[in-house]
């Protein structure tokens, strides 16, 4: 879970649709209500819209728990092993800017965006920028920002219910345009299609679950035989607490699935991975957050790279990208964090071990 983007572009400095039954659909006059409902029970439209920034730090914990062949070959590693456990420090400021750092395992991928780029800094892959339009983050719709989430399910559609968690909810379907699954794919790769759900409580009307899928189709030549990559990530948010009149999600989790298929019926793999995080500070309106801390570091590849090169490709040796680094902005991403020793891996597990980030 290095830095994963939500599907499409948005600006929480739109308003959301004007809740209308005239001659609108079912599905979306009842999405808008849902809305509506959310961004009240958040702490309502005019105290969010009135952050100009925001910082929340936290921790996580990930586990890479289980690898599966066409075989049925499961392989569940000890605990002691994979569990990796370490920080992150997310900063937001309006309209549409955003750093993270987080930092696993003695590992450190730091990605931002300055409201028109987004970039990427990754060990295997160094600096760079990623294809498309600039979207927001994906954990920052993971329960603390409800501005932009509401802004982000502002097209979306009601597709029924559901039960979470014990918790009755609405389940809101957003699906990705044409033109902006086009602008991320390149070349022989090609994003297929990407599909966001969001479940809302119907009894608190908060964010319970969040959950998107993405298929990706890579083909090594033209006219040559595709693989397939599709990548699920399912986010369950808990413990909203207020923070100056805004509900945030205080802990969650998420589990991933990396599943590739193509090729022969025998070659399929499906890596699931499981990460748990919690908040530990929160704080709008910062005093002295400026753009400048929102800049591209300087080592930024001056082409864009596509989100399938963050995928683990095993026909693709590893390398550690560029060396380059980007200054640390504020004091606390420099945080020690738990670490493990490098001699504890096998380099046969390498790859699996990436996967971690590569979402």
């Amino acid at each position: 879970m290095g830095a994963p983007l939500a599907p499409i572009q948005v600006s929480s400095a739109d308003p959301l649709p004007h809740l209308s039954i005239k001659d609108t659909p079912i599905e979306t006059s009842s999405a808008q209500y849902i809305l509506q409902q959310y961004t009240a029970a958040s702490g309502g439209l005019k105290l969010q819209s009135s952050i100009r920034n925001a910082y929340a730090m936290g921790r996580v914990r990930m586990v890479a728990s289980e690898f599966e062949t066409a075989a049925g070959v499961v392989k569940t590693r000890s605990l002691s092993r994979e569990a990796e456990s370490g920080s992150f420090v997310l900063w937001q400021m309006a309209p549409e800017m955003w750093y993270v750092e987080l930092a696993v395992g003695g590992s450190k991928v730091r990605a931002g965006c300055n409201g028109k780029l987004v970039w990427r800094h990754t060990p295997w892959l160094g600096a760079h920028a990623a294809k498309g339009p600039a979207r927001p983050l994906r954990r920052s719709l993971q329960g603390l920002d409800p501005l932009t989430t509401a802004s982000m399910f502002a097209n979306a559609v009601c597709i029924g219910e559901k039960v979470v968690n014990g918790e009755d909810c609405f389940i809101l379907k957003l699906c990705t345009d044409p033109e902006t699954l086009k602008a991320r794919s390149e070349g022989l790769a090609e994003i297929i299609r990407h599909v966001l759900f969001g479940y809302f409580s119907q009894k608190t009307g908060l964010l319970i679950q969040m959950e998107d899928s993405h298929l990706t189709r890579i083909q090594s030549s033209p006219g040559g035989e595709a693989v397939f990559w599709e990548t699920t990530i399912s986010s369950f948010m808990e413990d909203y607490r207020l923070v100056d009149g805004v509900m945030i999600a205080h802990s969650g989790r998420s589990f991933i699935t990396l599943f590739r298929f193509g090729e022969t019926a025998m070659s399929h793999t499906k890596t699931r991975m499981e990460e748990e995080w919690s908040i530990e500070e929160v704080a709008f309106n910062v005093p002295g957050l400026s753009i400048d801390c929102f800049i591209p570091p300087a080592d930024i590849k001056s082409s864009s790279i596509s989100e399938s090169c963050e995928l683990p490709q095993g026909d693709r040796s590893k390398g550690t990208g560029s060396t380059g680094s980007h200054q640390t902005k504020v004091a606390a991403l420099e945080k020690p964090i738990n670490s493990f020793d490098d001699d504890d891996y096998d380099d046969d597990e390498d790859e699996d071990d990436d996967s971690l980030w590569r979402v």
